[in-house]
């Protein structure tokens, strides 16, 4: 069977797919939790500079892998370790995709969640109490019957092709996500306590900025939001015609990722002091009582005691949330859709519904088992499978990849002065920096 590939048709949709894809409960999830837990003002510090010299050189080198190769990720890191190690590119390849399975597990889990919590205001104001109650609360059978909801969602996207599915989908999606956004931390800032929340989330205290574990909590969420590491990225920049300015398009999607993420905090973190102005306890011992499950046990009771106007906040609060894990679940559903579909030759909609059960299979399988494997998956995910991976893209841009890489052919480099510069720190710096990061971890376990 053959295949013709589809790609992205226009620049803002490539943009709009990506920063759809970095852009989601990292972001308005993990990045408020995070910053709530390590500090704020010092977190955010720390988080922005990781970002510049890490995050956006990893984003910039699994792009450009996929989009010089033109293949999946599996496929497109074996090329580019052809001349030294193919069997080893093609083996982080199938890393990458057991990682994108592994997010997909966890996250459309958590998606769930946002899905529930959103029909839980709707419920109320329509008079049914009862099923608002069950929405809003967690339990096995939520999980059971909103996770496989989510997934079938996410894949009634991705089957429909790259240029029909994803990227109109994301364009559609992406603005409506922003307007809420900023409509939200225009009421929540009006609220008694915001002011307090907001010094707390802006000024930094510098003592803490050299924290080892605020770092590796920064990396960590940095890698995480942009989506980095399981080849999402990848598959993205190999469905833009070749050849385009790859470090616009880097600085573009972590921008607007960056955007996102720090307006979420304006969000959350002054939410979190409204709701402790109004009596609710939110932190204990100078952490934030149930942590991963603040917006979830925080929020919603300050938004009951809004009265009706804190439901429809609730509503609207909980569908962005969906939204922003919907276009981050397409990204990562892409990466072994596309290698089954140019690989294994399987139709698109067979490589996605095959994709669908392997991901219900593995949620189900941390739903039967959640105390044990959720935070678990979550934290292998984020700390060890997602660096890694990004240190093997430098290692590989920077000395395996001897042909078709323009930041190591120095006649290709000729009249553009800021290649050479790049490539060298790509090649050098930053497989350094993240190699201190790893050696900070494992004296920190």
């Amino acid at each position: 069977m053959s295949n013709t590939r589809d790609s992205f048709h226009s620049r803002i949709g490539f943009v709009l797919a990506a920063a759809g894809s970095a852009i989601g409960l990292g972001n308005i999830w993990g990045f408020p939790t995070q910053a709530a837990n390590n500090g704020g003002g010092a977190f955010l510090f720390v988080y922005l500079i990781v970002t510049l010299l890490l995050a956006l050189p990893a984003l910039y080198a699994e792009v450009y892998i996929g989009n010089q190769a033109q293949k999946n990720p599996v496929s497109a890191l074996e090329d580019a370790c052809s001349d030294t190690a193919p069997k080893l590119g093609k083996f982080a390849g199938l890393i990458g995709l057991c990682g994108a399975v592994m997010m997909l597990s966890f996250y459309t889990i958590v998606a769930g969640w946002m899905l529930a919590h959103a029909l839980s205001p709707l419920a109320e104001l329509i008079g049914y109490t009862d099923a608002a109650t069950w929405l809003a609360t967690s339990s096995t059978t939520r999980n059971l019957m909103f996770t496989p909801l989510f997934i079938l969602l996410g894949a009634a996207i991705i089957h429909q092709g790259v240029n029909a599915g994803i990227e109109k989908w994301s364009a559609r999606l992406m603005p409506i996500l922003l307007m809420m956004l900023v409509l939200l931390i225009s009421y929540i800032l009006q609220q008694p306590g915001a002011a307090q929340g907001l010094k707390v989330y802006l000024i930094p205290d510098f003592t803490q900025v050299t924290n080892p574990k605020l770092i590796i909590s920064a990396m960590g969420q940095a890698f995480f939001s942009l989506s980095i590491g399981v080849g999402g990225m990848m598959v993205y920049g190999s469905y833009m015609k070749k050849d385009r300015d790859i470090g616009k398009l880097a600085v573009s999607i972590t921008a607007l990722d960056t955007f996102i993420a720090f307006m979420a905090g304006l969000l959350i973190i002054p939410a979190l002091y409204v709701a402790q102005a109004a009596g609710q306890q939110v932190f204990q011992d100078g952490k934030l009582i149930g942590e991963a499950q603040l917006i979830f046990n925080i929020l919603p009771e300050l938004f009951n005691s809004m009265g009706t106007v804190g439901l429809l906040v609730a509503m609207s609060f909980f569908l962005l949330l969906s939204i922003a894990a919907l276009t981050s679940t397409i990204s990562s559903t892409e990466v072994p859709v596309s290698y089954l579909v140019e690989a294994k030759k399987l139709s698109r909609e067979k490589a996605t519904w095959l994709v669908s059960a392997v991901v219900l299979t593995a949620s189900m399988t941390i739903i039967a088992f959640f105390d044990s494997l959720f935070g678990l998956v979550i934290r292998l995910l984020t700390t060890m499978l997602q660096p890694l991976s990004c240190l093997f893209y430098f290692i590989v841009v920077g000395w395996l990849w001897r042909r078709g890489n323009k930041l190591r052919d120095s006649a290709l480099q000729q009249g553009r002065k800021w290649l050479p510069l790049w490539g060298n720190y790509i090649r050098y710096v930053c497989p350094l920096l993240l190699t201190v990061v790893f050696v900070n971890v494992a004296i920190l376990n």
